[in-house]
């Protein structure tokens, strides 16, 4: 494939081609029906920005702060579940290109590169997403691991007390329930018919453990494995009062993401977040709920000011960005399409993404008139309603 990528969409594309079939729906996939996935999306399409001219835009500045970090634009990479599985050393490469780009980086608990591994990329700060897990002694050591490579910010998910049914998985056998064929196509088949993939990941990118918790689950010899013992892990137990509980282990910057009403966001500032994050873990966890973008407005409203407010799901360029913190977002994550990005390109492809995301950005800004992200505001949008 010749195509020259540019969109989310053109790396979405070779990323389908490249990755196993299983590997691909993983990344892809969404839970249920994926209403909510597709939704997530959609409700950007019905957000229209107020274009205005003949204004001074020959300077626009895209820089913001998130959670106390300085960034090049309100973006961060979200925590992406083994995603050293979508190209070699895949963490690695994302961190090269989010420091090149000036953005945070976010390493996921169940990262196919550790920590440590990720920090000898350079000296710039990363931010590291944890689960509470049943084992609080488990939870503590790797805070403290976090703490000594010089993580900062510490985003906590908490929209996972129970997996959601992501039909894609169970079809293909990660999730368990496929026939013997489903596996075998799943698996071995899947692997040879992507000859490129199984020599540069599925060879040279070994190994495919869990980076961060090779000790605790030392009988694992690969990312199933591995899921299966964090899936017990899970804790449905949990409350606000554990926040509360990990607010005294953590001394750095604590963000919460999975908050998707009011209620949870005030919770979560009372329990001691600095940032929440408005999120429905990209549709794959409770399909129908609505999507993180209209949720937004009022979860902002509702939050103390000094807490900042980030959102992620449906994110597929730098005109949304603008559009979510016209919304009242401080920034947004963007889990997939980094994903997609790595597994079609590899660090360049994850730096071509993020120099899109900045070139509409600033187009955004200059069109609207304005020439600075802190000039962003609800006036600059025409949303669906606004045209009855």
């Amino acid at each position: 494939m010749n195509l020259v990528p540019v969109s989310v969409s053109d790396y979405r594309r070779i990323a389908e081609r490249k990755l196993p079939r299983f590997l691909f729906d993983y990344v892809d996939g969404g839970a249920y029906g994926e209403v909510t996935l597709a939704r997530n999306v959609a409700d950007f399409a019905g957000i229209s920005p107020r274009q205005r001219v003949m204004r001074d835009v020959s300077s626009v500045d895209t820089s913001a702060s998130l959670a106390g970090t300085d960034c090049a634009i309100p973006l961060a990479l979200a925590p992406v579940g083994m995603g050293g599985m979508l190209a070699r050393r895949a963490e690695i490469q994302a961190k090269r290109a989010a420091d090149a780009a000036g953005v945070p980086f976010t390493l996921s608990t169940v990262s196919i590169c550790s920590l440590e591994e990720v920090a000898e990329v350079s000296d710039r700060p990363f931010w590291f997403q944890l689960y509470m897990l049943r084992d609080r002694g488990v939870v503590t050591e790797i805070l403290n691991r976090a703490w000594s490579v010089g993580v900062r910010t510490l985003v906590f998910t908490v929209d996972l007390a129970v997996v959601g049914e992501r039909y894609r998985d169970v079809r293909n056998g990660i999730a368990g329930g496929a026939s013997t064929w489903g596996r075998l196509r799943a698996g071995p088949l899947s692997y040879l018919s992507h000859p490129r993939w199984l020599w540069d990941v599925g060879l040279k990118g070994k190994p495919h453990t869990f980076g961060n918790l090779a000790s605790y689950v030392p009988a694992a010899t690969n990312p199933t494995q591995y899921r299966d013992w964090v899936g017990r892990q899970f804790d449905a137990s949990v409350t606000w009062k554990d926040i509360a509980w990990l607010r005294e282990q953590w001394q750095g910057q604590l963000i919460i993401k999975g908050v998707l009403s009011p209620e949870d966001g005030i919770a979560a500032a009372q329990a001691g977040a600095d940032a929440v994050v408005v999120s429905n873990h990209g549709g794959r966890q409770l399909d129908g709920v609505a999507s993180s973008v209209s949720t937004l407005p009022r979860v902002r409203e509702a939050v103390p000011e000094q807490v900042s407010v980030l959102m992620d799901g449906g994110v597929r360029c730098g005109l949304d960005v603008f559009r979510a913190v016209a919304l009242g977002a401080d920034g947004v994550m963007i889990g997939r399409p980094w994903a997609y990005a790595v597994a079609a390109r590899g660090e360049a492809g994850v730096r071509g993404l993020l120099e899109a995301f900045a070139r509409e950005m600033s187009v955004a800004l200059a069109l609207c008139g304005v020439t600075s992200v802190a000039e962003v505001s609800r006036d600059l949008l025409i949303l669906d309603n606004d045209r009855h």
